[in-house]
């Protein structure tokens, strides 16, 4: 069986954290598609990325990406929506992702051409509200 049965009875969270979850998977899965599909990944169009050198190369990279976050973000969506014990697991590996994101984009090897794309803006939300969402979801129902 592809989907066992929903373990949503036995969640304890804040439901509200499960639904971040889902739009996170949704924030997730969009960008994938446009890394996947559109014909540079974004790369140029929406990132604003040079592409005369290596074009190539930073496409087939951003396509790569696009074929992890897909998945990712279907998962996301179907934790959120079917299995939502794993909520707060999947909200610690979402903080994990974008801090590294964060991290990589201001202060890394993403820093060094001080170009900030919109991702690296919105990693910095995802990790902020991440974390609210992360600790809503481990407090036990009755201490809302």
């Amino acid at each position: 069986m592809l989907f066992p049965k929903s373990t949503n009875a036995d969640y304890h969270g804040a439901p509200l954290a499960a639904w971040f979850l889902v739009l996170a998977g949704v924030l997730t899965l969009v960008p994938g598609c446009i890394h996947y599909f559109l014909p540079d990944g974004g790369a140029g169009v929406i990132a604003g990325i040079d592409l005369t050198n290596r074009g190539d190369t930073i496409i087939a990279l951003f396509s790569w990406y696009g074929a992890m976050q897909i998945p990712q973000g279907l998962a996301q969506i179907i934790v959120g929506l079917m299995y939502r014990t794993l909520t707060p697991l999947f909200l610690a590996l979402l903080l994990v992702e974008r801090a590294l994101t964060t991290y990589d984009g201001f202060f890394w090897k993403g820093a060094v051409s001080g170009h900030h794309p919109p991702e690296h803006y919105a990693s910095i939300a995802a990790v902020v509200l991440g974390g609210i969402f992360f600790a809503l979801s481990l407090r036990p129902a009755g201490n809302r």
